[in-house]
């Protein structure tokens, strides 16, 4: 297919920018990508693309680490639904200001970040548990909901790529474990962490936001609104479950408290308990499913015992909270089944053809960088980007002599580079999800400061190579 198979990515961002609307791009892609891959089966007619696009979102909602993903976007519905409607939300907020943890704007950012960094086992988790937790809070401060999800997306997956002790540091252990180097895998992954400069310059500008107070280009135009407008969310950039999120009268801090801690220590257990005692063992998917069903029933229970809504009430307030969703849970479903499709397509390998065998040795592992963002942008996944060119890099590491840690780091940092750009990626869907922010507002306030990371990781990728191969 060559070069005809990034015209499905690029059919999905041309409307999303043009029409504002991602349901509809995702799945004129996903048709495209289907009707390129009946054009290279002759034995195929191209009336066959609306049946074939059924059958790959089927396949895809089938398998169990995709429909575990499924499920678990559905509980989280319910799940902010009961603590929301409980006024547990509201509770927590003024308990939080009562304490004085809250003082300041910069303390709820801080606050923000520091949750998404204490819970490094996974990233969903992590973007759940601090889009939760702070939401209340952003509001009480007049700042953005849009803000917020830049802070939990730009945290997550940053920190779960430099902590590794989870299922990111297992899966590409595993990939390079295939090979075999000077150094253990072990070590050459450990070492990446000090050359992850994406991770590293993204998340020193989410702390400069935070201790500044200050935000830039589009950003400010949802803080200015946010500021002039007291108490309220602004419903065109927020998703419907959070239009309600001031209007309860507190209660009890219990009903958001207790689900969420128990979701973030139970999330521990069943990474061990899916790993065999192995934290870097366990499932990712399997543990974020457990535990948010975990935390989502003890919720109702919270809210039945107490006599703050009958058994019949919860359970009308939890499926309303699941269908508010449903447009998030389906955008993901796209995603996931574009990112399937493009596989196939042989989008990826197109893409990691960008680095020719004919480069100037120090310009290898720039573009690495370069080519795992482009990729990571087009097909929507991080992982699926390692996947692919993990191995192109490290036979490169064998041939040419390059540093193993630098040629790792390059291939993390522009899988997650490209992912927090894309308007076509589970996890800028579900960071949107986790703060109550339009995923559209969330992709065009976000990009220009992973846009800033990115030039920046460029530079140092440079210097970096120039350094180790003089």
């Amino acid at each position: 297919m060559d070069w005809l198979s990034i015209i499905p990515p690029i059919v999905a961002i041309i409307i999303v920018f043009w029409k504002k609307e991602v349901i509809s791009a995702l799945l004129i892609a996903l048709v495209t990508s289907e009707i390129l891959l009946l054009i290279s089966d002759p034995e195929r007619t191209l009336w066959l693309a609306p049946m074939m696009t059924v059958d790959r979102i089927v396949d895809v909602a089938g398998s169990g680490g995709n429909t575990r993903i499924l499920l678990f976007s559905v509980l989280v519905g319910a799940l902010l639904a009961l603590i929301r409607d409980s006024g547990g939300v509201t509770a927590t907020v003024q308990r939080i200001m009562d304490l004085g943890i809250a003082k300041t704007r910069q303390h709820v950012g801080a606050l923000t970040m520091f949750t998404g960094i204490a819970v490094f086992v996974e990233s969903n988790l992590s973007v759940l548990s601090s889009g939760i937790l702070a939401r209340g809070l952003f509001d009480k401060f007049k700042m953005s909901r849009a803000r917020l999800a830049y802070i939990i997306d730009s945290t997550s997956a940053p920190i779960c790529i430099l902590i590794l002790l989870n299922g990111w540091g297992a899966f590409v252990l595993g990939l390079i474990s295939n090979y075999q180097l000077k150094e253990s895998a072990v070590s050459i992954l450990w070492g990446s962490v000090w050359f992850n400069f994406y991770a590293l310059f993204t998340l020193a500008i989410v702390a400069y936001t935070i201790i500044t107070d200050k935000v830039h280009g589009p950003m400010q135009i949802e803080e200015d609104w946010a500021a002039a407008n007291t108490g309220e969310i602004n419903i065109q950039n927020s998703h419907p479950i959070t239009a309600k999120d001031e209007q309860q009268i507190p209660s009890k801090s219990r009903f958001m408290l207790l689900p969420l801690i128990t979701m973030v220590l139970s999330m521990l257990g069943f990474m061990f308990w899916t790993g065999n005692g192995d934290l870097t063992q366990g499932s990712g998917s399997r543990s974020v499913l457990y535990a948010t069903t975990l935390a989502t029933l003890l919720a109702f229970i919270l809210v039945v015992i107490h006599r703050r809504f009958t058994q019949r009430e919860a359970l009308r307030i939890s499926f309303k909270g699941m269908g508010e969703l449903l447009p998030l849970v389906t955008i993901v479903l796209l995603s996931i089944s574009l990112g399937a499709s493009l596989k196939v397509l042989g989008t990826g390998i197109f893409v990691a053809g960008l680095v020719g065998e004919y480069l100037p040795i120090f310009l290898v592992v720039p573009m690495l960088f370069i080519a795992g963002g482009i990729m990571s942008f087009t097909t929507g996944t991080s992982w699926g980007t390692f996947a692919i060119l993990i191995p192109i890099g490290i036979p490169l590491v064998q041939t040419l002599g390059l540093q193993p840690s630098l040629v790792v780091a390059a291939i993390l940092s522009g899988g997650i580079f490209g992912d927090h750009c894309s308007p076509i990626s589970d996890t800028t869907a579900v960071s949107s999800l986790a703060a109550g922010c339009d995923l559209l507002t969330h992709v065009k306030t976000q990009l220009p400061y992973a846009l800033v990371a990115g030039g920046l990781s460029v530079i140092a990728f440079t210097l970096a190579s120039l350094i180790t191969t003089a």
